[in-house]
């Protein structure tokens, strides 16, 4: 296993981790979960954006272009739903531990560079969507209150499932 493999899933542990305890102690709030959601989604476009200036593998330049577009689109999306329900996104443990916490895995990747890079940056890519959408199907959108948020997180998990099968797919082919 290697060191991207562990961060990975130590990314996917702290995260479970850091919304049991919201969840436990109540069900986040939809201003929570709409700051949780943008979060996953700004993470997401700058390990993306990090890739397009590491990489010069045109899979992963293909796959980081598509995740700048989906997450911007996406996020773009829950911005205008806030603004429409007057709602205003609210900074939590969890949303503050995901940027922490992803902080210090592009800290790592900026370090990589050529085949190391990219295969470690996919294989972040799988595992950091596999718990997002973990998040999603198991705390956050039975937390969510409003059926357009609810709605709006359903959506996101067919797009990141989408994501994730593709990421699977280029880890395997990278060595």
């Amino acid at each position: 296993m290697g060191i991207s493999r562990i961060s990975g899933l130590a990314a996917a542990i702290f995260l479970a981790t850091a919304i049991g305890p919201a969840h436990a102690a109540g069900k986040p709030s939809d201003a929570q979960i709409a700051h949780i959601a943008y979060t996953g989604g700004s993470i997401d476009i700058k390990n993306a954006k990090l890739a397009l200036t590491k990489s010069k593998n045109a899979d992963v330049r293909a796959f980081a272009n598509d995740m700048v577009r989906d997450h911007t689109a996406v996020n773009d999306k829950a911005l205008a739903l806030v603004k429409k329900l007057h709602v205003t996104p609210e900074d939590n443990a969890t949303s503050k531990s995901l940027v922490k916490q992803q902080d210090e895995e592009r800290a790592k990747l900026s370090k990589l560079s050529g085949a190391a890079f990219d295969k470690a940056y996919i294989d972040n890519e799988v595992a950091f969507h596999k718990t997002v959408i973990g998040a999603l199907v198991t705390t956050l959108i039975p937390s969510a209150q409003n059926a357009e948020l609810k709605n709006l997180l359903q959506t996101g998990v067919k797009i990141f499932q989408g994501h994730e099968q593709h990421a699977e797919q280029l880890a395997s082919s990278l060595k």
